[in-house]
């Protein structure tokens, strides 16, 4: 069977790094599994760490502009192919992210991602407030509203597209599985450290120009109500360029928001029962790493 390995886990983990070391070692190339990183012009930001490239060929990054429409079968329709396509070229694809739901329409398929958006529906359902929205779904589906994490249920856009999902009379079928070998590596830490390297990365990508970065964005006719301009690292910014808020407060808001979305990612791959764990302050993690792979990868 061809083979894929996928690097995940929560955010600060060194993943990119990572996959980076085994592309080298593997004659690999990486496929980014994250949902900010599409993003034309988002670099720092949605942490693209493009000076640790260095000749491997990375593929995911400025797909579209930030006022188009990405989403998860967009994003499966851009991967599969490019898989096979690797895998074509004798080398070995590596997927590399932390949006758990990317990483698993790749290798599972969701029943739900070829239902097209409903433009007229979603300009409905924008006016409504977030118990509305909640009590909508409540109605359509009981279940799938429980099913939902408690920030989902919080989130508009979830709550939309989950009616949105409702409502929909389209029966096109889900992609098939692809046939694969899959190696599931996932890079851990106690949360007390990745909170810790979440502080010290939003530092390094304010020292980075983070702020000439959104002011780029905005100059360019990007506006705030965009999807892509409601990123971690994009949206806490608003309020400084209205003259509401500090650079501090900038920080602080962001720090907050990517240790909101760390517990969040934990929840998701606590569930998941095919990963190999690695913590990262282990000592001599990347040889136990690298034999871990090249092991699978000669069977």
């Amino acid at each position: 069977m061809k083979k894929l390995l996928i690097i995940c886990g929560p955010t600060a983990t060194g993943k990119t790094g990572l996959g980076l070391k085994l592309a080298k070692k593997l004659n690999g190339q990486i496929i980014s599994a994250d949902s900010r990183q599409v993003y034309l012009g988002m670099d720092i930001g949605t942490g693209k760490d493009l000076h640790l490239i260095n000749n491997i060929k990375v593929w995911g990054y400025d797909l579209v502009k930030p006022d188009q429409d990405f989403s998860l079968a967009h994003f499966v329709k851009f991967a599969r192919p490019l898989i096979k396509k690797i895998q074509a070229q004798n080398q070995l694809p590596i997927l590399i992210g932390g949006t758990g739901l990317y990483l698993q329409a790749i290798t599972k398929p969701i029943k739900t991602i070829n239902i097209p958006p409903d433009p007229k529906l979603r300009q409905k359902l924008t006016s409504l407030t977030i118990k509305q929205l909640q009590t909508k779904l409540k109605k359509l589906n009981p279940d799938r509203f429980n099913s939902m994490n408690h920030s989902d249920q919080h989130n508009p856009r979830r709550l939309i597209r989950a009616i949105e999902i409702q409502k929909s009379k389209t029966k096109k079928p889900s992609p098939p599985q692809l046939s694969l070998d899959v190696l599931w590596l996932g890079l851990t830490a106690p949360k007390s450290v990745l909170d810790e390297r979440i502080i010290k990365r939003v530092d390094q990508r304010f020292k980075l120009g983070a702020e000439k970065e959104v002011k780029k964005l905005l100059n360019s006719g990007y506006t705030w109500d965009l999807p892509a301009m409601s990123a971690m690292g994009y949206k806490q910014w608003q309020p400084y360029f209205e003259n509401q808020a500090s650079l501090e407060d900038v920080k602080q808001a962001w720090i907050k928001a990517e240790q909101q979305y760390l517990r969040r990612q934990l929840t998701w791959f606590k569930k998941q029962t095919n990963i190999h764990w690695f913590d990262i302050t282990q000592r001599n993690l990347y040889p136990k790493l690298a034999t871990k792979v090249a092991a699978w990868y000669t069977k």
